[in-house]
């Protein structure tokens, strides 16, 4: 099966200087050497916890960031590559929702303005035919008309978010990154723009990138999930068998921390010791040793490469390695 996206070896680093003349030379390794493959129409979770680098992977796969090294084909052209015309042609392919609904639309501009704003910039179509492109995508995301002609501050939180996913739509992407797209928004409002998600997904043969803090809904909508820890990616594998099987240490804590329906019923919380080290400063070896109550002194001095131990799971971890995976006690 063809790639949608084939993203290899993508990394990027922030310098750590405090200012213009200072002389520290270390580096924040934002995303570190990731490499994995987006295949037409699935959804494919990125989880962690915040700091992790998901939001900096899914703006280096639009090209909203330039990397420090790495290669992202798509259609097999290296879109780090494209400059200018050819990256504006590019922007066609594949849109963003951000978190926040309420910074992400401008306060001054209508919403039919909003969402037509790809249609004008790309210059594809008339006024009218804008409008009516407009008209029709308030529809897709279930606002009536009358939104046209209204303000972003005269919209509910959920409205925004529609308007959002509609301006994302409108220039018939093959890829949204939805970025946090639900996290800023109440629970009943959350499900309901996850049903619209799934719903234009299978009405327009949409691919999606869903980064989110949400393990519950990333369960409920996702085919694939990759597992996130400082960079780098820890574990990756198809949704049902990374939830029932977790292999890697730090998704096993990840895991245990998503809430039961029941709360009578008991838990085995796996609690996590110490914090997340510095990213200026990460531990040499495995980087979740410092963390880990299973770390040997090989995890200390060699960094675990992710390796694929059964059936497309790929783990990052020394004893998922040597077939010997850590189970909760």
């Amino acid at each position: 099966m063809e790639p949608l996206f084939d993203i290899r070896h993508i990394s990027k680093y922030y310098s750590a200087k405090s200012g213009a003349f200072s002389l520290d030379k270390r580096v924040v390794k934002a995303v570190d050497d990731i490499s994995f493959q987006i295949f037409r129409g699935e959804t494919i979770g990125v989880v962690g916890e915040s700091g992790c680098g998901k939001t900096t992977l899914g703006k280096l796969i639009l090209h909203l960031f330039e990397p420090t090294s790495g290669e992202i084909l798509f259609q097999e052209q290296d879109i780090l590559k494209l400059k200018g015309k050819e990256l504006r042609q590019f922007r066609k392919h594949a849109q963003i929702v951000y978190q926040d609904p309420y910074t992400s639309l401008n306060p001054r501009m209508r919403i039919g303005e909003i969402i037509g704003e790809p249609l004008k910039i790309q210059n594809l179509g008339s006024k009218e035919e804008i409008r009516k492109r407009v008209l029709e995508m308030l529809d897709v995301v279930g606002l009536v008309r009358d939104f046209y002609g209204k303000y972003p501050f005269e919209c509910s939180g959920g409205q925004r978010q529609r308007v959002g996913i509609a301006r994302a739509l409108i220039l018939k992407p093959e890829l949204i990154v939805c970025d946090e797209a639900v996290s800023a928004l109440d629970v009943s409002t959350q499900s309901q723009i996850i049903n619209l998600l799934e719903d234009i997904q299978k009405e327009f043969g949409l691919t999606y990138l869903f980064i989110s803090h949400g393990l519950s809904v990333v369960r409920h909508i996702c085919s694939r999930v990759i597992v996130m820890y400082l960079g780098q990616v820890v574990e990756m594998a198809d949704c049902e068998e990374l939830y029932e099987n977790p292999l890697h240490p730090y998704t096993q804590a990840l895991f245990s921390a998503i809430p039961l329906p029941d709360p009578e019923q008991e838990k085995n919380r796996i609690m996590l010791a110490g914090d997340v080290p510095n990213p200026v400063n990460i531990p040499k070896g495995c980087a979740f040793h410092t963390r880990c109550r299973y770390a040997t002194d090989r995890c200390k001095t060699e960094r675990p490469k992710l390796n694929d131990v059964k059936n497309a799971h790929l783990v990052s971890c020394h004893l998922a390695e040597n077939r010997v995976f850590p189970k909760e006690e």
